[in-house]
Protein backbone atom coordinates (compact mmCIF):
# COMPACT_ATOMS: atom_id res chain seq x y z
CA UNK A 1 0.00 0.00 0.00
CA UNK A 2 1.55 3.63 -0.78
CA UNK A 3 2.05 6.34 1.49
CA UNK A 4 -0.31 8.25 -0.51
CA UNK A 5 -3.40 5.92 0.00
CA UNK A 6 -2.59 5.63 3.78
CA UNK A 7 -3.36 9.47 3.91
CA UNK A 8 -6.58 10.65 5.94
CA UNK A 9 -8.26 13.45 6.57
CA UNK A 10 -9.85 13.52 10.14
CA UNK A 11 -13.58 14.62 10.38
CA UNK A 12 -16.09 16.76 12.59
CA UNK A 13 -17.34 13.67 13.46
CA UNK A 14 -14.22 11.40 14.39
CA UNK A 15 -13.99 9.40 10.73
CA UNK A 16 -11.03 9.08 8.78
CA UNK A 17 -11.59 9.94 5.52
CA UNK A 18 -9.02 8.96 2.57
CA UNK A 19 -9.05 10.95 0.04
CA UNK A 20 -6.83 9.09 -2.54
CA UNK A 21 -8.69 6.05 -1.62
CA UNK A 22 -12.35 7.15 -0.86
CA UNK A 23 -14.45 4.47 0.77
CA UNK A 24 -18.19 5.49 0.58
CA UNK A 25 -19.09 3.87 4.50
CA UNK A 26 -16.82 7.10 5.60
CA UNK A 27 -19.08 9.55 3.82
CA UNK A 28 -21.50 11.24 6.33
CA UNK A 29 -23.71 13.93 6.08
CA UNK A 30 -23.06 15.86 8.96
CA UNK A 31 -19.48 15.89 7.76
CA UNK A 32 -20.27 17.37 4.57
CA UNK A 33 -22.02 20.35 6.01
CA UNK A 34 -20.02 21.07 8.58
CA UNK A 35 -17.19 21.14 6.26
CA UNK A 36 -18.71 23.27 3.81
CA UNK A 37 -20.49 25.51 6.40
CA UNK A 38 -17.06 26.11 7.80
CA UNK A 39 -15.42 27.12 4.46
CA UNK A 40 -15.28 30.35 2.66
CA UNK A 41 -15.81 30.57 -0.97
CA UNK A 42 -12.99 32.51 -2.75
CA UNK A 43 -10.54 31.60 -0.79
CA UNK A 44 -11.81 34.04 1.82
CA UNK A 45 -11.35 36.88 -0.45
CA UNK A 46 -14.89 38.58 0.28
CA UNK A 47 -16.45 41.37 1.98
CA UNK A 48 -18.04 39.07 4.60
CA UNK A 49 -17.62 35.44 5.28
CA UNK A 50 -19.81 33.28 2.84
CA UNK A 51 -19.40 29.74 2.77
CA UNK A 52 -19.65 26.88 0.23
CA UNK A 53 -22.77 25.55 1.91
CA UNK A 54 -24.79 28.53 1.58
CA UNK A 55 -23.12 28.58 -2.31
CA UNK A 56 -25.01 25.30 -2.53
CA UNK A 57 -27.76 26.05 -1.24
CA UNK A 58 -28.37 28.66 -4.08
CA UNK A 59 -27.32 26.65 -6.44
CA UNK A 60 -30.04 24.03 -5.50
CA UNK A 61 -32.76 26.21 -5.75
CA UNK A 62 -31.91 27.53 -9.07
CA UNK A 63 -32.57 23.95 -10.41
CA UNK A 64 -35.67 21.85 -11.45
CA UNK A 65 -37.12 19.36 -8.65
CA UNK A 66 -35.59 16.45 -9.89
CA UNK A 67 -31.80 18.15 -9.85
CA UNK A 68 -32.13 20.16 -6.23
CA UNK A 69 -30.64 17.23 -4.08
CA UNK A 70 -27.39 16.91 -6.50
CA UNK A 71 -27.34 20.39 -7.11
CA UNK A 72 -27.47 20.96 -3.23
CA UNK A 73 -24.42 17.86 -2.97
CA UNK A 74 -22.72 19.48 -6.15
CA UNK A 75 -19.41 20.47 -4.21
CA UNK A 76 -19.75 17.74 -1.49
CA UNK A 77 -16.30 16.89 -1.81
CA UNK A 78 -14.57 20.27 -1.02
CA UNK A 79 -15.84 19.04 2.71
CA UNK A 80 -12.95 16.80 2.41
CA UNK A 81 -10.20 17.95 -0.24
CA UNK A 82 -11.04 21.99 0.43
CA UNK A 83 -12.27 24.66 -1.98
CA UNK A 84 -9.41 25.06 -4.31
CA UNK A 85 -9.69 28.10 -6.11
CA UNK A 86 -9.67 27.25 -10.01
CA UNK A 87 -6.48 29.08 -11.31
CA UNK A 88 -4.92 26.68 -8.90
CA UNK A 89 -6.65 23.79 -10.00
CA UNK A 90 -5.64 24.13 -13.32
CA UNK A 91 -2.48 23.78 -12.57
CA UNK A 92 -3.00 20.18 -11.09
CA UNK A 93 -5.34 18.41 -12.56
CA UNK A 94 -4.15 15.12 -10.29
CA UNK A 95 -6.84 17.03 -8.07
CA UNK A 96 -9.33 17.54 -10.65
CA UNK A 97 -9.39 13.51 -11.00
CA UNK A 98 -9.41 12.81 -7.17
CA UNK A 99 -12.27 15.23 -6.63
CA UNK A 100 -13.91 13.02 -9.45
CA UNK A 101 -13.06 10.23 -7.97
CA UNK A 102 -14.64 11.43 -4.26
CA UNK A 103 -17.58 12.96 -6.21
CA UNK A 104 -18.20 9.66 -7.29
CA UNK A 105 -18.33 8.05 -3.94
CA UNK A 106 -20.59 10.68 -2.18
CA UNK A 107 -23.33 10.27 -5.16
CA UNK A 108 -23.80 6.55 -4.61
CA UNK A 109 -23.44 7.32 -0.74
CA UNK A 110 -26.55 9.53 -0.98
CA UNK A 111 -28.42 7.89 -3.91
CA UNK A 112 -27.36 11.21 -6.17
CA UNK A 113 -26.36 11.58 -9.90
CA UNK A 114 -26.25 14.86 -12.07
CA UNK A 115 -23.62 16.66 -10.36
CA UNK A 116 -22.74 17.63 -13.81
CA UNK A 117 -26.05 18.40 -15.45
CA UNK A 118 -26.25 21.49 -17.41
CA UNK A 119 -28.66 22.88 -15.28
CA UNK A 120 -27.07 22.68 -12.40
CA UNK A 121 -23.34 23.97 -14.12
CA UNK A 122 -25.35 27.08 -15.22
CA UNK A 123 -27.14 27.66 -12.17
CA UNK A 124 -23.78 27.53 -10.75
CA UNK A 125 -22.73 30.35 -12.88
CA UNK A 126 -25.67 32.16 -11.95
CA UNK A 127 -24.65 32.01 -8.56
CA UNK A 128 -21.00 33.00 -9.37
CA UNK A 129 -22.48 35.91 -11.11
CA UNK A 130 -24.78 37.35 -8.28
CA UNK A 131 -21.99 36.48 -5.82
CA UNK A 132 -19.06 38.70 -7.35
CA UNK A 133 -21.69 41.31 -7.32
CA UNK A 134 -22.13 41.25 -3.58
CA UNK A 135 -19.32 40.19 -1.59
CA UNK A 136 -16.52 40.73 -4.20
CA UNK A 137 -17.25 44.95 -5.13
CA UNK A 138 -13.73 45.49 -5.44
CA UNK A 139 -13.44 42.73 -8.25
CA UNK A 140 -14.59 45.32 -11.18
CA UNK A 141 -13.03 43.51 -14.17
CA UNK A 142 -15.08 41.20 -16.30
CA UNK A 143 -14.91 37.43 -15.48
CA UNK A 144 -14.65 35.33 -19.31
CA UNK A 145 -16.93 32.85 -17.69
CA UNK A 146 -19.55 34.38 -16.60
CA UNK A 147 -20.03 36.22 -20.39
CA UNK A 148 -23.65 36.31 -20.85
CA UNK A 149 -24.87 35.62 -17.43
CA UNK A 150 -26.94 37.12 -15.41
CA UNK A 151 -27.41 37.30 -11.26
CA UNK A 152 -30.41 37.43 -9.46
CA UNK A 153 -32.04 40.49 -8.59
CA UNK A 154 -31.88 39.20 -4.76
CA UNK A 155 -28.70 40.04 -2.39
CA UNK A 156 -26.86 37.78 -0.87
CA UNK A 157 -27.65 38.00 2.65
CA UNK A 158 -24.64 35.51 4.39
CA UNK A 159 -25.36 33.54 6.90
CA UNK A 160 -23.40 32.12 10.04
CA UNK A 161 -21.07 29.18 9.74
CA UNK A 162 -23.66 27.45 12.31
CA UNK A 163 -26.94 28.77 10.05
CA UNK A 164 -25.36 27.29 7.05
CA UNK A 165 -25.15 24.04 8.34
CA UNK A 166 -28.38 23.62 9.72
CA UNK A 167 -30.00 24.90 6.80
CA UNK A 168 -28.05 22.67 4.38
CA UNK A 169 -28.81 19.38 7.06
CA UNK A 170 -32.39 20.52 6.96
CA UNK A 171 -32.43 20.79 2.75
CA UNK A 172 -31.04 17.72 2.64
CA UNK A 173 -33.66 15.92 4.78
CA UNK A 174 -36.60 17.78 2.87
CA UNK A 175 -34.91 16.37 -0.28
CA UNK A 176 -35.13 13.59 0.88
CA UNK A 177 -31.22 12.76 1.14
CA UNK A 178 -30.54 9.51 2.78
CA UNK A 179 -27.30 7.62 3.24
CA UNK A 180 -27.38 4.10 1.27
CA UNK A 181 -25.24 1.82 2.04
CA UNK A 182 -24.51 -0.53 -0.78
CA UNK A 183 -24.13 -4.06 -1.33
CA UNK A 184 -20.95 -5.40 0.20
CA UNK A 185 -17.66 -5.35 -2.10
CA UNK A 186 -14.22 -6.12 -2.04
CA UNK A 187 -12.34 -3.30 -0.29
CA UNK A 188 -9.98 -0.99 -1.96
CA UNK A 189 -6.21 -2.02 -0.88
CA UNK A 190 -6.08 1.10 1.43
CA UNK A 191 -9.02 0.30 3.42
CA UNK A 192 -8.15 -3.54 3.45
CA UNK A 193 -4.87 -2.64 5.30
CA UNK A 194 -7.21 -0.30 6.90
CA UNK A 195 -9.80 -1.94 8.68
CA UNK A 196 -7.36 -5.34 9.41
CA UNK A 197 -5.35 -2.72 11.82
CA UNK A 198 -8.42 -0.37 13.34
CA UNK A 199 -11.25 -1.37 15.03
CA UNK A 200 -13.68 1.39 14.19
CA UNK A 201 -17.41 1.71 14.22
CA UNK A 202 -19.07 3.37 11.87
CA UNK A 203 -21.52 6.13 12.65
CA UNK A 204 -24.45 5.86 9.95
Amino acid sequence: MSTLHTLYVSTYLGHRFHPAAPCIDDVHIEDIAHGLAFQCRFNGQTRSFYSVAQHSLFVAALVPARLKLAALLHDAAEAYLGDMVKPLKALFPEFSRMEQAVMAVIGQRFGATGFDAPAIKRADLIALATEKRDLMPNSCEPWPTLAGIAPVPARIQPLAPHEAKAAFLERFRELGGTQVRPDPAPASPANRGRHEHESLTTVA
